[in-house]
């Protein structure tokens, strides 16, 4: 063989070897690359089962809402009340404010 076939066959080789060890090195990236976006589908599925537990309850905010509207419309009740009846204001006086 001449030398210019010789060279143009090593120069071959080691283009494929390039190439081998380029094809190597992206397939290990995806490899990679794809374990991370598994391992972060997992975390949003956990918290997607997490959020569907924590809302499972929500057919409760309704009467929760209108519990404290009673109690506040209570506390109204009491307000008006209170602000209606003078108070005695001698007695504080007296007993040197209730202590």
């Amino acid at each position: 063989m001449a030398p210019e076939e010789i060279t143009a066959w090593w120069v071959a080789v080691i283009a494929g070897f390039v190439v081998v060890v380029a094809v190597a090195a992206l397939l290990s990236l995806l490899v990679w690359f794809v374990k991370i976006i598994d391992r972060r589908v997992a975390e949003i599925r956990d918290t997607l089962s997490t959020i569907t537990g924590n809302t499972r309850s929500t057919q409760l905010i309704p009467q929760t809402g209108d519990a404290v509207d009673r109690v506040l419309a209570e506390g109204l009740q009491h307000h008006l009340f209170l602000g209606r009846v003078p108070l005695d204001r001698s007695a504080v006086a007296v007993n040197g404010g209730g202590r």
